[in-house]
């Protein structure tokens, strides 16, 4: 599905009032500038099976693997019907009523527990009707990972249900069928910026299905090649396949004293690694030409470049540090990082310059530092902010993402910093793990090493060692 069938398919929504743009009082008694009744493409044939050809166009997209399907009912169930006539994958039916003779089932169908089960909605504001429908599957023995609708009315859905471990995958956010709508005259800028407002100011709460603790899974189902066609970041996309493809999930520190100390470690340790993360500001001999350097061994040796900046200012001011200033860093760096202490602005901020550029964001969600204040509400938050930010946001810095209370999408990466091939402290706060505990017991993607490979007697063979343990970790981390 290309951009032209997703502007037809809004055009067609609109014309036969799938989506209508006024004055309407909700169940909860606001009055509302939008509203969704997708009931109504069960009359419009050709409408239902675009509808079901791009939610699962999306599903492709992100390389959802699953063995049966359930729609949620209703509005979902004819949806549900055309993809698994189209595309013969078994589908399931949960009942909204249980009886109280016959079998008494919640769930109908054939199936085996443990099989994974695509759900499948015709929009999302809270996740509540969704996960209404997850329980019961669970309930049976069925693994539920992702969620596909058409709509996300961009009300806190996504996050509650990612907190719940759940990846949703949306054809349309109301915001993208609005930007076409508009393109196309029919509907005002003033209605567009009516509702845009109206979904900032009614953010839902998580659903009380939702504060169940969310069922164990295992960390990793899906290999890089997989998790690269689920990263809606360009960037992060990137970083996937560059690991695949070179068999590495190495990044290397270059936390040395200056800039040809840094230009012959990213030229020694390139081949062996995904990704060189610097810090600009500690290197006393920098200047405008070393950015363009760095770009040119990134290219040598297919690595990423990602300046550890740790941005944690206002919007306004994150933009010129980002693309302007003595480093000019947007000019030289794939990624950069931030912290979310500011607010979700800073992320908006950088969006500004970075997006544009293909440039990713790595949020700080937890440190390696001992006493390290970003762990729990600050942590949770983080993943939210994350999940509603998927275009420019392409993962985390993290320590122990298997012990996250939410699970994240799949597309997102976890970095890790602190890593030694034996476990310890440096007297400074820093706690180092091993690359088997990184990235097996902890879940992590990406291990970041610094000292133990720039202060090595030789840092290429070093480099190559921890590339190799790294390697064996993941690929130990697949096996069931």
């Amino acid at each position: 599905w290309g951009r032209g069938e997703m502007e037809a398919l809004a055009l067609k929504l609109h014309e036969i009032e799938a989506v209508k743009f006024g004055q309407f009082k909700l169940k909860s008694g606001l009055l509302s500038p939008v509203y969704v009744d997708l009931r109504v493409i069960v009359s419009h044939p050709d409408v239902l099976q675009a509808v079901s050809d791009a939610m699962w166009a999306e599903l492709q997209r992100a390389g959802c693997r699953f063995e049966v399907m359930c729609g949620v009912p209703y509005t979902a169930l004819p949806i549900a019907t055309c993809m698994t006539l189209r595309h013969g994958t078994p589908m399931l039916m949960r009942r909204k009523e249980v009886k109280d003779y016959g079998t008494k089932k919640a769930i109908e169908g054939h199936f085996q527990p443990g099989q994974r089960c695509l759900v499948v909605e015709d929009l999302v504001t809270s996740g509540g009707s969704v996960m209404e429908t997850v329980q019961p599957l669970h309930d049976v023995g069925l693994e539920v990972a992702d969620v596909v609708v058409l709509i996300d009315r961009e009300q806190g859905g996504r996050a509650h249900l990612a907190s719940q471990g759940l990846a949703l995958h949306s054809a349309f956010t109301l915001s993208q069928l609005l930007d076409v709508l508009v393109a196309h005259g029919k509907v005002s800028p003033q209605v567009q910026a009516n509702v845009k407002a109206f979904i900032a100011a009614n953010q839902t709460k998580a659903p009380a299905a939702a504060t169940a603790a969310a069922p164990e899974r295992p960390r990793r189902a899906l290999t890089y090649e997989e998790r690269a066609k689920a990263a809606e970041n360009a960037m992060g996309k990137r970083l996937f396949e560059t690991m695949a493809r070179k068999k590495t999930n190495l990044s290397v520190a270059a936390d040395v004293a200056t800039v040809p100390e840094l230009l012959r470690l990213a030229d020694a340790v390139g081949p062996e690694i995904c990704c060189l993360k610097t810090h600009c500001d500690i290197y006393p001999d920098w200047t405008p030409e070393v950015g363009q350097q760095l770009r040119a061994l990134a290219q040598k040796h297919d690595f990423v470049v990602f300046e550890d900046r740790k941005f944690a200012d206002i919007g306004n001011t994150v933009v010129a540090q980002y693309s302007a200033g003595v480093h000019r860093i947007a000019d030289w760096s794939d990624v950069v990082n931030a912290h979310l202490v500011p607010g979700p602005g800073i992320i908006d901020g950088l969006k500004q310059v970075g997006l544009q550029r293909g440039q990713g964001l790595l949020l700080l969600g937890e440190m390696s530092s001992h006493g390290t204040l970003a762990r729990g509400a600050y942590t949770k938050a983080v993943a939210e902010a994350a999940e509603a930010h998927r275009d420019f946001v392409c993962g985390f810095i993290s320590v122990d993402p298997a012990g996250w209370e939410q699970r994240t999408s799949p597309g997102l990466v976890h970095m890790t910093p602190g890593v030694k091939l034996v476990k310890g402290g440096d007297g400074l706060g820093q706690q180092y793990n091993t690359p088997a505990s990184v990235i097996g017991e902890r879940g992590s993607d990406v291990i970041i090493v610094g000292r133990g490979i720039y202060r090595a007697e030789d840092p290429a063979a070093a480099a190559k060692e921890y590339r190799l343990e790294g390697w064996k970790a993941y690929e130990a981390s697949l096996k069931p």
